[in-house]
């Protein structure tokens, strides 16, 4: 992940007019659910767990496609997914990155309650980025960071949700998916303002969109989990989240106020972010929004550590993690009102 993409609403707007805005438009509502044997209160987000997630994925190294610590992670993945009892989907394909190369790559989806047509969609990128490319030292640049926040936390906090649904049910069926190779975008040092470079981000994403996993996929809406796992992060409305599915993101806010964690969502507006809900929007037409440490007053929006040798587990907070966390296990389980 990805850009802060330094454009109006209303040109988002234009942009995407080829595509039906219809289903963002819908006087639809976020459906929570009722746990299945625990009333809501008991059922809590465990941080230390998730906080071990994130240890997990960056003990095996920088999780980029092609390398061994990329395969070894994949698997470890597929089997956490597979020990909480979830239907898991291995979607292995090659994409080509923006210098033609060609990537191994693999989108892991588990879905619980299969059965139930009623969905909901949670997801997050695994893989890192190959390039320390936003260092304060440029000897760096071609390094690849740990991704310990940027791919590990959101992965991370969606873990722990699947281990929770193993044992509570919810009202509605959910589908986790991991997506694969979405941080091999074009490098800074290439950027050229003349040429876009968008579409060489989240190439897994792009691939599901044309590729579902299941013929007709369909999800009531979608979240997206980016960097949720950051030391003082905050996270603002997206854009692009409230152009295609604003009231999943108020739905969402609200909930997080209410289980007391309206420090971290913030009611202000973020920037347009190119990112996997952008293309889960797009393509697959599910509603989605992403839930983001970004705040418009940092020199590119994001955290310090983004795409820097800082992307470290000294920079993972578990009060961050505990509240995102927890904010969407409310979503999951908690009675509607």
């Amino acid at each position: 992940m990805k850009r802060s993409v330094c454009l109006t609403l209303l040109t988002i707007s234009l942009q995407l007019l080829t595509i039906s805005c219809s289903t963002s438009k819908e006087k639809a509502t976020v459906k929570e659910s009722t746990a299945q044997t625990a009333s809501s209160a008991s059922i809590q987000f465990d941080a230390d767990s998730a906080y071990h997630y994130i240890e997990q994925q960056v003990a095996f190294g920088p999780r980029v496609p092609n390398t061994e610590a990329h395969v070894v992670c994949g698997d470890y993945l597929v089997s956490k997914l597979k020990s909480y009892q979830a239907e898991v989907i291995e979607q292995k394909m090659t994409v080509t990155a923006y210098d033609g190369t060609p990537l191994k790559a693999r989108n892991i989806i588990a879905s619980f309650q299969p059965e139930n047509k009623n969905r909901i969609l949670l997801f997050a990128h695994w893989d890192t980025r190959p390039y320390a490319d936003a260092d304060a030292d440029e000897k760096n640049w071609q390094t690849p960071i740990d991704g310990a926040n940027d791919g590990g936390s959101g992965v991370a906090v969606l873990l722990e949700l699947a281990r929770l649904l193993q044992t509570n049910k919810s009202n509605m069926g959910v589908d986790i998916i991991f997506f694969d190779a979405e941080d091999y975008g074009t490098p800074e040092w290439l950027e050229d303002e003349n040429v876009e470079s968008e579409d060489t981000w989240c190439l897994g994403t792009q691939y599901w969109t044309q590729n579902p996993h299941k013929p007709g996929y369909k999800a009531s809406y979608g979240i997206l989990l980016d960097m949720v796992g950051g030391t003082n992060a905050t996270f603002r409305k997206e854009q692009i989240s409230m152009h295609f599915a604003s009231y999943v993101v108020n739905q969402v806010w609200d909930k997080a106020s209410k289980s007391g964690y309206s420090s971290y969502f913030l009611p202000s507006e973020g920037g347009v972010i190119t990112d996997d809900h952008l293309y889960v929007n797009q393509g697959a037409k599910i509603p989605s929004i992403d839930i983001i440490d970004y705040d418009p007053a940092r020199k590119n929006g994001f955290p310090d550590t983004w795409h820097t040798l800082d992307d470290t587990m000294n920079h993972i907070s578990k009060e961050t993690l505990k509240a995102v966390g927890q904010t969407l296990t409310n979503i999951l389980f908690e009675n509607n009102k």
